[in-house]
């Protein structure tokens, strides 16, 4: 297993290109947390369980991600800034095949 590459646009619309590892289970929520490119206490406030929508993003890219789940749908059909490409990133586990993925952090609600 080895690290991936993600850009990453704050909610400031600065991109950071990050490494994510891909053998630690960790999901987009808690990478955009460990590098801090979201204020404390406005990402994943619910704890990455897709019951809060304030670790949405938008992917800007064509990278191959997991189906959403009812949960995330349901999330979804709920928060704010909705848009096609809106994921929950606590429901992102990263992997291999995310390498490249980029994603813009949706607007705080």
């Amino acid at each position: 297993m080895s690290d991936v590459k993600i850009k990453i646009k704050d909610r400031e619309g600065v991109l950071h290109e990050v490494e994510a590892p891909t053998d630690m289970n960790m999901n987009i929520m808690e990478l955009v947390r460990a590098y801090e490119l979201a204020p404390e206490g406005t990402i994943g406030v619910c704890g990455g369980m897709a019951m809060c929508a304030s670790c949405q993003c938008y992917v800007q890219s064509d990278t191959e991600l997991p189906e959403k789940s009812d949960d995330e749908d349901a999330m979804l059909a709920e928060a704010f800034y909705v848009e096609d490409n809106s994921r929950l990133g606590c429901q992102l586990h990263i992997n291999e095949a995310m390498d490249g993925l980029e994603i813009e952090l949706a607007p705080e609600s």
